[in-house]
């Protein structure tokens, strides 16, 4: 029988694959999407002591809940299992990554360093589209019924003591019936028009702090309840219970995926696809394709590493109230995160020295009071004690009224009402490594890198606790110098080449056409506030890239004979470049446009060959270009969403070399449009050597259009755009080189620009 055969196939449905499943299935392509655990709609979250039995995840163990706990050599972690993935007990909170923690080249332990291929300006229109799915709003605490949460104000008032930057967090959680309504508690939730994948009612947020154990009103906007219903409304194929055991590539191109379904017969079934998405989560992904590099050969030796905890730490404050000392803290009243506080980083030029950070209050159910006073053995022991006091004293007085001596048991009830844990995450150190021993995953991870960063955010806390009169304990989030995080990152880490990255910027795995990652395992470094929303905005622009047409590459060997034949990492180089001119609107031809008529157009680029002999090898000189460009008329700065440049390709006429250009960028309209231009090398005297390198000829399309069809779309304007002296100076020492023999790449790159130069203007 033959093997079933999708476009794309989606494994796992957190962040990544949700978003992924949404963005193809809506293009039009067949998406299957295999989640190992099962469907939870409102109402199905475990609660009781006999459903927290079965709500692990074990399937050897012939468990299949929600939590899957894993414990390794000093670090811990709690992830989820289920259609939905973390979001179905994550704390709400969609924060973007700040600016200038995108770091580049920073150096971290053993000469290796943290560098994002990516920046805010690249992410920011997916942030957008991802915020307009979820729809997140700060906590409404100074409206109607969410009126003055006890742990919000106390926050606030601690960070304004100490002058720390307070605010309310974007949360994916419903207040209100539609977006933009009056917020009320169990108000009926109006869905969407996709609908929802569970057809079960839902209802507005209640203040119950059980978000973290899931929601059993439906008041979080979790993945199932929005990108996943979507997806399956445009035609995903949403299969729970569907766990994924290896990874292959096809012969004749695409990928198989082994499978064992756990509500079902035994046996390990396969499906093929053209396009592979793996999104089963930091340790899932990871393990995945450690398991899987008999069947993807030539995966970058960088698979493991870049690690991260993203800095999580968990502490509590101990009978603490507000800043008057009078208000409980009630921690369990309200969402489980409402306020957070950020500490600056070196990064960021202020004056506060230090690797970045976020501490959040937390909160918990309030059935875990219970707990929480039965553990405190202290104040039980003195309470019981006068409980058998006052009773022997009302026998001897004759009271049979116990009703006093019983309330007297519940009134002390301190250290419940006023504890609030605080959860801290931030910049770490990502020099973790993820690898198998004896077939299992397990981490190696040096703590010591990172102590400074813990010492600073710990530190704060007991600042926190002592302003809100509380005493501080650490010893459940690092006990024995362990660490326990919620948000694992890294193992299959973007990068710039293969040296440095299994994936590129986008996600796709080097030497891999179609197989891509789009969860926590692609991030090089922590992202610092809670890490869902950039991993959902790095899956949309993932999901951009594959839905453009990307055009074939005859000289391109496929993985397979690549891996035979090259037995060491490619050489890359990189440059820079920034041009100006105009545009004039209107205008078809771009040696005809009047600057007069114009007005100022201007991109910067950054030119990346991720292998230099493929690149010189191939006709197309093709490599990759990133950056901006600028025009009123555009609505001001627009990221590349995707470039292509090429070098010294025939332009048809004798003696004639074009330099190519074509940029995808989204308007400030949210209309695509491409930027396409060309500079003109042709045969003739040397005198003209400088204007046909720096002048470039510019016409601004609608639409995003491929590089090897420019013509056929509608033109809004051309122009023309020079380098100056001044920036020329600044690309020729722009150039990077990484990979082995840089010397060697570089001096066949000059030798190949040098003679294209010398064919067309050298003597004939």
């Amino acid at each position: 029988m033959r093997n079933e055969h999708v476009d794309v196939v989606v494994v796992g449905s957190g962040f990544g694959g949700s978003v992924s499943a949404y963005r193809l299935a809506s293009a039009g392509l067949s998406v299957a999407v295999l989640e190992r655990g099962r469907p939870y709609p409102p109402g199905s979250f475990p609660r009781s002591p006999s459903d927290m039995g079965g709500a692990f995840w074990d399937p050897e163990k012939d468990l299949h809940g929600i939590y899957d706990v894993w414990s390794f050599s000093g670090c811990d972690s709690v992830v989820a299992s289920g259609l939905g993935g973390g979001s179905l007990i994550y704390a709400n909170v969609l924060l973007r990554k700040d600016e200038h923690w995108f770091v580049h080249d920073e150096p971290l332990a053993d000469g290796e360093y943290e560098s994002w291929p990516v920046t805010r300006a690249d992410l920011d229109p997916h942030y957008d589209a991802v915020e307009e799915m979820l729809r997140p709003t700060p906590y409404p605490f100074e409206r109607s019924a969410y009126a003055h949460t006890p742990k919000t104000i106390a926050m606030r008032d601690a960070a304004t003591e100490l002058g720390l930057d307070w605010q309310l967090p974007p949360l994916a959680i419903n207040f209100a019936s539609t977006p933009g309504g009056e917020p009320g508690l169990n108000l009926p939730i109006v869905d969407p028009e996709y609908g929802n994948v569970h057809g079960v009612p839902r209802q507005t947020c209640r203040l119950c702090g059980e978000c973290d154990m899931g929601c059993n009103d439906g008041a979080k906007n979790s993945l199932d309840h929005t990108y996943l219903s979507a997806a399956q409304h445009h035609g995903a194929d949403l299969r729970t219970l569907h766990e994924v055991w290896n990874v292959r590539q096809r012969a004749g191109g695409g990928y198989a995926v082994d499978y064992v379904r756990h509500d079902g017969p035994a046996g390990v079934r396969t499906i093929e696809c053209d396009r592979l998405v793996l999104a089963a989560g930091t340790f899932g992904t990871t393990y995945l394709l450690l398991r899987s590099r008999g069947g993807l050969p030539g995966l970058s030796s960088a698979l493991g590493t870049r690690f991260s905890g993203n800095g999580d730490v968990l502490a509590f404050l101990l009978r603490a109230r507000d800043r008057s000392r009078t208000r409980e803290l009630d921690a369990s009243l309200g969402p489980v995160i409402t306020s957070a506080i950020r500490l600056p980083d070196d990064l960021d030029g202020e004056a506060e020295t230090g690797r970045g950070a976020y501490i959040q209050d937390g909160g918990h159910p309030a059935f875990v009071d219970w707990l929480v006073e039965s553990a405190d053995l202290r104040n039980n022991v003195s309470r019981l004690s006068r409980f058998v006091i006052n009773r022997v004293w009302a026998t001897v007085t004759g009271d049979r009224n116990m009703s006093a001596e019983l309330a007297d048991l519940f009134a002390d009830a301190d250290l419940s009402a006023n504890s609030l844990p605080l959860l801290g995450m931030g910049r770490d150190v990502p020099n973790g490594r993820l690898r198998l021993r004896g077939g299992k995953l397990d981490v190696d991870w040096d703590k010591e890198a990172s102590t400074e960063y813990f010492d600073r955010l710990e530190t704060t806390m007991r600042r926190i606790a002592d302003v809100l009169g509380g005493e501080y304990s650490g010893l459940p989030s690092w006990l024995g110098k362990r660490f326990i995080t919620v948000h694992p990152l890294g193992g299959a880490a973007m990068g710039r080449h293969p040296g440095e990255g299994v994936c590129d910027s986008y996600g796709e795995v080097f030497g891999h056409p179609g197989l891509y990652v789009a969860d926590g395992a692609v991030m090089p470094g922590p992202v610092g506030p809670n890490p869902s929303l950039t991993i959902a905005a790095l899956a949309d622009r993932m999901s951009t890239r594959m839905l453009e047409t990307r055009p074939e590459r005859a000289c391109s060997p496929q993985p397979k004979a690549r891996a035979e034949t090259r037995s060491e990492t490619p050489t890359n180089l990189s440059f820079d470049e920034e041009m100006a001119g105009f545009v004039v609107l209107g205008a078809t031809d771009p040696r005809a446009a009047k600057r007069s008529q114009g007005e100022r157009l201007s991109f910067r680029l950054s030119i990346h060959i991720d292998d230099v002999d493929d690149f010189l090898d191939c006709p197309a000189h093709q490599a990759r270009a990133e950056g901006w460009v600028q025009a009123a008329c555009c609505g001001g700065r627009c990221p590349v969403e995707r470039g292509w440049f090429n070098l010294f390709v025939p332009s048809g006429a004798s003696g004639s070399r074009l330099m190519r250009y074509q940029l995808w960028f989204t308007d400030g309209d949210g209309e695509p449009r491409t930027l396409s231009g060309w500079k003109d090398v042709r045969d003739g005297f040397v005198t003209r050597l400088w204007h046909d390198t720096t002048t470039l000829y510019t016409r601004l399309l609608q639409g995003h259009i491929p590089p090897d069809d420019p013509d056929t779309a509608p033109v809004d304007g051309a122009g023309r755009l020079h380098i100056n002296p001044f920036n020329l100076a600044a690309t020729l020492t722009s150039f990077r080189v990484d990979g082995p023999r840089p010397a060697a790449a570089v001096a066949r790159f000059g030798r190949f620009f040098v003679g294209e130069l010398w064919d067309v203007y050298g003597p004939g």
